[in-house]
């Protein structure tokens, strides 16, 4: 029961792997929010876990804003904060993605960071306490071709993470990143261009542990992140790749 008595908010909870990042903060004492654009989706593992649920658009100000107003009327505090939410666009050559489809990875993978600090950071720095946790990906530190922007908006929210880390810590706020490799979940057709049994055998010859990350790799991750056990961690982003990175 690592976070027992602690409150969350873990956008993009309702697949992969904020789902199950959501799931394991409950399993360990957690009260959980799960945000996501999928309301039903929130709402069904929400229910499963005993949290609660709320559709956002996490590139939207005034959806963001209304999610905050939400916790916390909801909760009372917030103790954490999990930025999970995020897309790619497809593989392709740098110049051949669209502006929206660049605008679109952008504000969900980079906007959202900025918005949930506007709308959560003064109540986590009038408490004198906090943990975000802000989920890049190995993109951020190793890109792979024909993501490009994707793999950009994971490096700036890697870059963000450290930032946010070194301003907030004497307000008692600790900032962490973890770099997932990818992973079974919803967005492993759209890395991989497509899902046949040649591109994941390509695919996992990247990795040297030989497998996919796990919703519950990720999970157990952030838990501890996210616990008092890690109260002299910040601004780290821990890769959870499998050693991909090496």
């Amino acid at each position: 029961m690592q976070l027992k008595g602690k409150t969350a908010i873990v956008t993009g909870g309702a697949s992969g792997f904020g789902e199950g990042i959501a799931r394991a903060f409950a399993s360990e004492g957690a009260r959980v929010l799960v945000a996501d654009i999928n309301a039903d989706g929130a709402e069904a593992i929400a229910s499963d876990i005993d949290g609660v649920a709320a559709q956002v658009d996490v590139s939207n100000a005034a959806s963001v804003a209304s999610l905050a107003k939400h916790a916390l009327s909801t909760f009372g505090h917030i103790d954490i904060l999990v930025n999970n939410a995020g897309i790619t666009h497809l593989p392709q050559a740098m110049e051949d993605v669209t502006e929206e489809e660049f605008d679109r990875v952008l504000a969900v993978n980079a906007k959202s960071v900025y918005l949930t600090a506007r709308h959560l950071v003064p109540h986590f720095k009038a408490r004198q306490a906090g943990a975000i946790l802000n989920v890049a990906s190995t993109a951020g530190v190793s890109p792979r071709p024909r993501l490009n922007w994707y793999n950009a908006s994971k490096g700036w929210m890697i870059t963000a993470t450290k930032a946010m880390a070194v301003e907030l810590a004497p307000h008692g706020v600790r900032v962490n990143a973890i770099n997932p490799v990818a992973g079974e979940t919803p967005l492993l057709k759209s890395f991989m261009g497509e899902d046949t049994p040649e591109t994941r055998e390509k695919f996992l010859s990247t990795i040297p542990l030989g497998r996919f990350s796990t919703p519950q790799d990720m999970g157990a991750a952030a838990t501890f992140l996210c616990s008092d056990s890690a109260s002299m961690i910040t601004g780290v982003a821990m890769e959870v790749d499998g050693g991909r990175c090496i």
